[in-house]
């Protein structure tokens, strides 16, 4: 299949606001790929790179050219999975310039559209519309399958593209490898934010109400005396946490599957705040060092598998009464069953007392929903605030199409007098929100790239954030968790607005 093909595709899916259009569009296109080009096609639509880091960035990807055409013969798609795979393979000495040599190749022979899709896809910026759950839909009806097999073969793998494959080559009968395995680790389930403590019992009613820990999300799987632990990106990083594989060993079940969370703890055990417990995670550390400096304490809260049996479909009720015979009650969530929202405010007081980030509120009718956002699981948490200065804005896709969305966000640096990128959103924004400031942003724009729209630092907008984290990607060694946009600060000017170190401080 042409490389242009898929392009045209993805600016389809991206030009409908209709679900079943988007799947339409989709589902043709999955009916023309030959088998080898399934996982590539369906991982690009999906906004992935089937080979992980690329060691390109974005410094890189900016200096090329986004307008032109490209000589030569039509891109396929195969030819662009194999660009790809020798950027990832491209280490050691003269990687760099390996590197270059193979994007330049490949972007010679891109067109204009097929550059504009590679610059979103190799950034992390290609949001056309093709969620992993209208990709779901397309997949089943482009290979005659049943969805919901299908939705559930992609939150046992983890993996759209694989279960893709399986599913064209087979129809619902290529899906039947897809089950609860030790060592192939699940999809997280997630939750969805709470408004408050009213909001959440009238949502839910009775349910269980537990500790929201600031840490690393982690899996376990244990058979025997072997345990692996997995992050929340499906990672392997058993050997970087020695201790919660020392915790699970102990554990009298034969077989587990656990989920769970991991933190790094201070002498009087209170939490350290999410990106210290992060170091633990990296790639060439000295554990035992490590260990000593920074101990990581475990909280599970979720039991999956024990002894061989699935409990997926169980209920909250029934999987956490499984997680209390299978795992320490030292080692259990603290939680509260409860319809009572005075008691419920009563232990988010005494969550974020103790350096947490809040509560999860579970239905306690719900099975595990392995992948999915439902609104079994909500979220409550202490949101803080900030006024920041837009910097550029992106143009959106899809319902979003025609109108500057994601917003580029700078703190305030007093000692350069400039503003200092720190994240960026497009979340919390009403359709009235959006028209507006695509107005006003394009009164200030100085000049645009590619996409983005850059603008006069003076429009002034309030934004909630979860946390901050350390990021090597931002030039103020921060980025922002979980930003949400609240209101725009018509009476707050450019130099009125938050500073990098208020938002530093958070870093504990």
């Amino acid at each position: 299949m042409l490389f242009r093909d898929l392009v045209a595709t993805s600016l389809a899916v991206g030009d409908t606001r209709s679900r079943l259009a988007k799947v339409g569009h989709l589902a043709a296109l999955l009916a023309r790929l030959a088998p080898d080009e399934v996982r590539p096609a369906v991982a690009y639509l999906s906004g992935l790179v089937p080979q992980g880091k690329l060691g390109v960035g974005w410094a890189a990807m900016s200096a090329l050219p986004r307008e032109g055409e490209g000589g030569g013969d039509p891109l396929a798609v195969l030819e662009v999975d194999r660009a790809l795979g020798e950027l990832a393979a491209a280490a050691g000495a003269g990687s760099a310039g390996a590197r270059k040599r193979i994007l330049g190749a490949l972007w010679a022979r891109a067109s204009g559209g097929e550059r504009d899709f590679l610059f979103r896809l190799l950034t992390g910026e290609l949001r056309q519309g093709a969620l992993e759950g209208i990709m779901a839909e397309a997949v089943a009806r482009a290979a005659g399958a049943d969805p919901a097999h299908v939705r559930r073969a992609v939150m046992l793998s983890g993996d759209i593209a694989e279960v893709a494959r399986a599913a064209l080559a087979g129809g619902d009968a290529g899906l039947g490898d897809f089950r609860v395995e030790l060592f192939r680790p699940l999809l997280p389930m997630l939750a969805q934010p709470a408004e408050d403590v009213a909001d959440a019992v009238a949502r839910l009613g009775e349910a269980s109400f537990e500790y929201k820990l600031d840490g690393a999300r982690v899996q376990v799987h244990k058979r025997g005396s072997e345990v692996r632990v997995y992050s929340r990106g499906l990672n392997e990083v058993t050997g970087s946490v020695p201790e919660l594989v020392a915790a699970v060993q102990s554990m009298p079940a034969r077989e587990l599957i656990l989920d769970g969370e991991a933190v790094a703890v201070r002498p009087d055990g209170r939490a350290h705040p999410f990106q210290v417990t992060m170091r633990r995670f990296g790639r060439k550390l000295d554990v035992a060092a490590m260990q000593a400096q920074l101990p990581l304490r475990s909280w599970f809260f979720d039991c999956l598998l024990v002894d061989g049996q699935d409990l997926l479909e169980l209920t909250t009720r029934e999987r956490t009464a499984a997680l209390a015979e299978a795992v320490p009650a030292d080692l259990v969530i603290p939680r509260l069953v409860t319809a009572d929202a005075g008691r419920v405010l009563a232990l988010l007081e005494e969550a974020l007392a103790g350096g947490h980030e809040g509560l999860m509120a579970k239905s306690l009718d719900a099975p595990y929903e392995a992948g999915s956002r439902g609104a079994s699981w909500l979220k409550l948490k202490k949101a803080r605030t900030f006024d920041l200065v837009v910097l550029a804005a992106e143009w959106g896709s899809g319902r979003r199409r025609g109108w500057l969305s994601n917003l580029h966000l700078g703190a305030r640096d007093p000692a350069s007098g400039t503003f200092v990128m720190v994240g960026k959103t497009f979340k919390g924004m009403t359709d009235q929100m959006l028209a507006w400031q695509s107005e006003r942003l394009r009164e200030l724009e100085t000049g645009r790239d590619g996409h983005i729209v850059w603008v006069r630092p003076e429009l002034v907008v309030e934004i909630a954030i979860g946390d901050v984290q350390e990021s090597p990607h931002y030039p103020g060694g921060i980025a922002l968790r979980f930003a949400r946009v609240k209101r725009y600060r018509s009476d707050k000017r450019p130099d009125e607005a938050d500073t990098l170190e208020a938002l530093r401080a958070l870093l504990g």
